[in-house]
């Protein structure tokens, strides 16, 4: 007489992450949230752009803040002044596409003029260098038509362009919605899934069977994970082709964003977690989540960088966790980084991890 077969819970958990994907493939608002929303987004910023114009400059540490055309450019409000990197950084900087301009004022003792301002623009941005330029004359037009005994001039311009690679909207846009796609995954697939599975008892249900508790948890995880994934590499494929998303090593850096994507999704998922413990009933979730996903889809560098946001703003957006997950993944493709190039982001999101995860256990449910 033949001996039954053991009990294999490696079994049981893909049996249960094949049915949970199937799930997710025939829920609406999962696909939705995971890739109609962030493409549309990137349609839109793919085909007319962003918003109102600002121009990233990086100014010298040791310039005299006092002399006029520095305060001149304080002024206007299309100039963000970078005034906390080194000169090697803001040279890596620039040639990234990531400044616009690099400005150095400084004296010209005993002679005329008084200023001379070394400005050195990037090919990688070639439009905002031209914005610059125009802002920058316009500065010198107005200091020297007001300034005493003109002629001659109290500032003088001196320029020069370096090469680098252009940096377009669509490699701003496109790592902030993948973000927004997995977080709005790990949240709320999250969250809403484990939620039913307690209110119609199947989780009680599983109880009865010889399945193992991590079975049912990874089954999830795992479903959620691949469909994530599916969805980002659908998302990076779209933006590049259709778009021109730089992707720097090719293959090499999909492979790296969809590891970091991955990571993000599990990150996320804890959040979902909590709040499936503390939700009372579906209708609950939503506002729940929301909490949590609002603030990092409007702070985090989604749709804009966290620099134009007023500096009291910006320590909160650098406390969340989207924001490593999005500067990770722009570093990833536009710069060429790899996962060891990211690890300060892959530190933050690790805490993060280890900060959900913790709470999740305390408040998660499973009747």
């Amino acid at each position: 007489m033949n001996q039954p077969l053991p009990y294999s819970n490696f079994k049981a958990t893909l049996a249960m992450a094949k049915a949970s994907f199937r799930s997710i493939l025939r829920s609406p608002s999962s696909v939705v949230f995971t890739l109609a929303f962030p493409l549309i987004f990137i349609l839109v910023f793919g085909f007319i752009g962003g918003g109102g114009i600002t121009v990233d400059v990086g100014v010298a540490k040791d310039n005299n803040q006092q002399n006029p055309i520095y305060q001149a450019l304080t002024k206007i409000k299309a100039i963000h002044l970078v005034e906390t990197e080194t000169a090697a950084e803001m040279r890596s900087e620039l040639e990234k596409g990531r400044l616009d301009g690099i400005i150095d004022i400084h004296t010209n003792p005993g002679k005329l003029p008084a200023y001379v301002v070394d400005v050195e623009y990037t090919k990688a941005s070639l439009e905002k260098g031209n914005i610059l330029k125009s802002l920058l004359n316009n500065v010198f037009y107005q200091i020297n038509l007001h300034a005493p005994g003109s002629p001659p001039p109290v500032a003088e311009l001196k320029e020069v362009t370096v090469e680098g690679r252009e940096y377009k909207t669509i490699d701003f846009i496109l790592p902030g919605q993948l973000g927004f796609s997995l977080l709005s995954s790990g949240v709320f697939g999250t969250a809403f899934v484990f939620l039913s599975l307690r209110l119609t008892l199947v989780i009680k249900r599983f109880f009865a069977t010889p399945v193992q508790r991590y079975s049912i948890v990874l089954g999830e995880a795992l479903a959620r994970i691949t469909f994530a994934l599916i969805g980002a590499l659908i998302i990076i494929l779209i933006g590049h082709f259709a778009f021109g998303f730089t992707l720097i090593h090719g293959f090499t850096t999909v492979i790296n964003m969809l590891v970091m994507a991955a990571i993000g999704v599990i990150v996320f998922m804890g959040f979902g977690f909590i709040i499936s413990g503390v939700a009372k009933n579906e209708s609950s979730v939503p506002p729940i989540a929301n909490i949590v996903t609002l603030p990092q889809f409007l702070l985090s560098g989604t749709f804009f960088s966290i620099s134009a946001f007023p500096s009291w703003l910006q320590p909160i957006s650098k406390a969340l966790p989207l924001t490593y997950l999005n500067d990770a993944m722009r570093k990833i493709a536009f710069e060429g980084a790899g996962l060891t190039d990211v690890g300060h982001q892959l530190l933050i999101l690790a805490i993060w991890g280890i900060i959900v995860y913790a709470i999740a256990v305390k408040t998660f449910k499973w009747e």
